[in-house]
């Protein structure tokens, strides 16, 4: 791929990915120092977040009507202005409803951009193979998500938080800028949108896409057991590392150090090394379950330390499979709609994760729960790729 149109292309990525992330540290804290309360901090946290998540399916829809590239940089430039209307609508009226509101738009908004990244990317470089494409694309992403945090805590030490907005809706429109200098070196060709059918008809002509296209059951079926299990891990990842193994929270903030670091290498040696499709999702798959069993079994910290790391290292790794084997699936027209179901029914189980986790009530439970997880996940794994491999074998399975 070119190199100033890759460059810029990750560039955008990796900028607006990273003022998503002050803003989504920025936000709840802020909120907290104003009110002395934990729960506007976990509203405001669940505004900015929680729409992303139910939106996502109608953004797939919007994205196979208007150009994608045109809704991403929307998206920047409007969290850009959105970030400097709130915080003046605060300074000069004050009240929360100004920082909450602007954590539930920021958050539809990023909604957005991610769908419409996720239709942009099998276009962006048509030359190169779609593999080191999505890979460079999650590496930019997981760099935004390690130095947001590091950025907005830097920012809040050295100024005020008033600051630290302003810098994100500068970031934002960075991020925009980067957008545009791609697309005048970009060789795209010129955008067609779909036919537009009824927003219901296209709702449910997703969902039944989903069901229905080769090999996307299967991919939700992964996906969604991945999630289970990782949404366990986060829940209880701290509460593991401090109370069942006794260490310091210093020990905690860094195995989410070590986590990134060896995401980051993951992501980079997949982008400059070819790796079979299939044997990537394998190996990325059953590593994660391997992590999950570690770090329900292991006795010692430094057992649960690999576990965890086999489990956020390769995630983003199948994230690329998954991306790989959909592109090939869904048809260019129905691209939108169907990625974002996708992303609603993979993300489901993480929410289910929680719940459970809260049921639970002593350690010993919770490394269960985790065991419990890692094993259906196993299941969930072996009964999908061997299903996968006996359709092959028999092409009449295939009929079905």
């Amino acid at each position: 791929m070119a190199s100033r149109g890759a460059s810029s292309f990750f560039g955008s990525l990796f900028l607006a990915r990273l003022a998503d992330q002050v803003l989504l540290i920025l936000v709840p804290l802020v909120v907290y120092q104003q009110t002395r309360n934990v729960g506007w901090s976990g509203l405001a946290f669940m505004l900015e977040t929680l729409p992303r998540y139910l939106m996502f399916p109608l953004f797939g829809i919007l994205c196979d009507r208007v150009s994608p590239v045109k809704l991403l940089r929307i998206s920047q430039r409007s969290r850009a202005i959105i970030s400097l209307v709130g915080i003046a609508c605060f300074m000069t009226w004050g009240g929360l409803g100004w920082l909450i509101g602007l954590s539930a738009v920021c958050g539809v908004l990023t909604g957005q951009g991610f769908v419409a990244r996720e239709v942009v990317l099998p276009q962006a470089f048509p030359e190169q193979p779609y593999q080191q494409v999505a890979s460079s694309a999650q590496l930019a992403d997981q760099l935004g998500m390690v130095l947001g945090p590091l950025l907005a805590a830097g920012l809040l030490k050295w100024w005020n938080w008033q600051g630290g907005f302003m810098v994100a809706s500068a970031i934002f429109l960075l991020a925009d800028l980067s957008a545009g200098r791609w697309l005048r070196y970009s060789q795209r060709s010129g955008w067609q949108p779909n036919e537009r059918e009824p927003w219901g008809q296209a709702l449910l002509r997703a969902f039944a896409l989903v069901w229905r296209l080769p090999g996307l059951p299967r991919l939700v079926a992964q996906a969604a057991a991945i999630n289970l299990l990782l949404g366990g891990v986060l829940a209880t990842s701290a509460a593991l590392v401090t109370g069942f193994y006794l260490r310091s929270e210093a020990s905690y903030a860094t195995l989410q150090a070590w986590a990134a670091a060896v995401t980051v290498v993951t992501l980079l040696l997949i982008a400059r090394v070819s790796v079979p499709q299939r044997l990537l999702g394998i190996l990325s798959y059953f590593s994660i379950m391997a992590g999950g069993l570690l770090a329900a079994l292991s006795p010692t910290y430094l057992g649960y330390w690999l576990g965890y790391l086999l489990i956020t290292g390769f995630d983003k790794s199948y994230s690329i499979y998954m991306r790989s084997e959909r592109q090939q699936v869904i048809p260019a027209g129905d691209f939108g709609k169907v990625t974002g179901a996708m992303i609603l029914f993979n993300n489901l189980s993480q929410p289910l994760a929680g719940a459970l986790v809260g049921l639970v009530h002593s350690m010993a439970q919770t490394r269960s729960l985790l065991l419990g997880m890692a094993l259906f996940m196993g299941a969930v794994g072996v009964l999908s790729f061997w299903g996968r491999r006996q359709g092959r074998v028999n092409p009449a399975s295939q009929r079905c």
